[in-house]
């Protein structure tokens, strides 16, 4: 992979990083499944999307920091950042530029997938 593909890919698993951490500078979404989990359930999934520190290289290909999967009460939890432009109508042209990026972080079961 070029420097340059290496430097963007770890300004954008910062902001991703960031924003999963805190749910904060984005959008966050849950399925039906998740938002129907009993409330202790939500609580404890959330806490687990928040502290995934768990990347391999299978699922984060680019080192983006924009995809996690983990189990949680005998199901398998899937979360995943996407990144459009501000007009929220196409994917950004820049994911490292905060500035022309809304990131939307999506928690669903896999099964919903």
């Amino acid at each position: 992979m070029s420097d340059v593909l290496t430097e963007n890919a770890a300004a954008i698993a910062a902001l991703n990083d960031k924003f999963r951490r805190s749910f904060s500078g984005g959008k966050m979404v849950m399925t039906p499944g998740i938002a129907d989990l009993a409330p202790d359930d939500l609580v404890q999934v959330l806490a687990k999307v928040r502290g995934f520190e768990s990347f391999e290289e299978g699922d984060d290909p680019y080192g983006e920091h924009d995809f996690g999967a983990f189990d949680h009460g005998g199901q398998k939890i899937f979360w995943k950042i996407d990144t459009y432009a501000p007009c929220m109508t196409r994917g950004s042209e820049d994911p490292g530029d905060p500035a022309q990026t809304t990131r939307v972080l999506t928690v669903l079961l896999a099964q919903e997938y």
